[in-house]
């Protein structure tokens, strides 16, 4: 046992001299655009509040009339006594969104993803994975025993080259961020499903960081590409745009679904989402259009004006400028770690992206802007970040 913990001692020590080490930062009260962490008071960029409802008044009043109503938790799986009206209606207003034939809902999107692909793939099958995907996705496809191909970042031609491989296989299912989480740059859906109708594939597409930010409605990459009605199945979550607190869903062909229903282990061994958090959703959902889908021209401009400004500074940013997902890229890992620390000094909440986050030589500061920022919290960080170029 000592030699383990040698092992694994010196391991970390590897970890912490790479600049890979990785710190939680523990928030005192509330998520916002400004917190309080270890007794200072900081303006935070590094939050999926998109829209800004994790911290509003507003989700926290609907919450507690969800409390009230349906209690603090099923303490249940969802088949034997974990399902609440509330549930059922979520997933309706899910489908409608999304315009999808039904919706399955999960403890998280991370759920979602590794619940998903093992259900309706086999070792007859294939799926073919973008190799920038999210973790949750990657880990899905290795649960599965379809065979695996893996293509080079939104390389269509690659993308091609694996389908015609796989042309052999019984099913043929496409999997992709729709906006890819570390670079806040979307995913060619068009490409993928017209490549997909020539070779009888599947399309599956995690929405989790643009469902409810892209698209003229709020529907995500697949909504900015013209091709939500061409896509099988969708998941994503409640984590980020759509309130901020947890919970996922997939959301597509109701075989699928019903599949999911009977065979997906993620939700068949896991207690229902607790009914606060779905009675939320179902309030930001049922009133998107009225109340959510305002805040997105607040976001819109903080995401063009910040991105001009850190340019004018002189940083090179990465994303293709629509997403307010901002990759300040540094490439080398010890100065990502330590111009995070400088930017947390002068009271600006970022966070160094480095290996095994992001792929060796590619360490970054991932900015991410919200809605509720004001013009003020903006020029802040700009200035922030100006003082430790200089």
């Amino acid at each position: 046992m000592y030699k383990i913990k040698e092992q694994l001692a010196e391991e970390l020590t590897n970890i912490r001299d790479s600049g890979a080490y990785k710190e939680e930062k523990v928030i005192s009260g509330s998520q916002g655009v400004e917190i309080e962490v270890e007794g200072k008071r900081l303006l935070n960029f590094c939050a999926n509040n998109y829209l800004g409802l994790a911290g509003s008044q507003m989700l926290v009043d609907v919450a507690k009339e969800g409390l009230d109503k349906y209690g603090f938790g099923m303490a249940s799986v969802r088949f034997i006594c974990g399902t609440s009206t509330v549930h059922k209606e979520l997933e309706l207003e899910v489908s409608k969104f999304f315009g999808m034939q039904d919706t399955i809902l999960y403890g998280s999107c991370f759920d979602a993803n590794t619940g998903l692909f093992e259900i309706i793939l086999t070792d007859e099958d294939a799926i073919l994975s973008d190799e920038l995907n999210h973790a949750s996705i990657i880990d899905g496809v290795r649960l599965c025993k379809a065979e695996r191909f893996r293509f080079k970042h939104s390389d269509m031609e690659d993308l091609e080259n694996q389908l015609k491989l796989a042309s052999n296989r019984r099913r043929k299912l496409i999997v992709t961020d729709g906006v890819f989480s570390m670079d806040g740059e979307t995913a060619k859906l068009k490409e993928i499903c017209d490549l997909a109708e020539t070779y009888g594939a599947l399309v599956v597409v995690d929405e989790s960081h643009d469902a409810g930010v892209s698209g003229q409605t709020g529907r995500g990459a697949a909504e900015v590409c013209g091709v939500l009605e061409r896509i099988d199945l969708i998941t994503g979550t409640f984590g980020k745009a759509f309130g901020g607190a947890n919970g996922g869903f997939t959301t597509g062909k109701k075989e699928i679904i019903e599949l999911l229903r009977q065979r997906s282990r993620t939700t068949l061994f896991s207690n229902s989402l607790a009914p606060s958090i779905a009675y939320a959703a179902l309030w930001v959902f049922q009133n998107f259009e009225e109340k959510i889908l305002p805040l997105r021209g607040a976001l819109t401009e903080n995401t063009k004006y910040f991105r001009e400004k850190l340019t004018e500074v002189g940083f090179e940013l990465g994303g293709d400028g629509m997403h307010p997902i901002t990759p300040v890229m540094l490439y080398d890992e010890h100065k990502a770690s330590g111009m995070a620390t400088k930017l947390y000094e002068q009271g600006i909440y970022v966070r160094g992206f480095t290996y095994p986050v992001v792929p060796k030589g590619k360490a970054r500061i991932r900015v991410q802007l919200s809605a509720a920022h004001t013009r003020e919290h903006l020029d802040t960080a700009i200035t922030s970040f100006r003082a430790i170029m200089d």
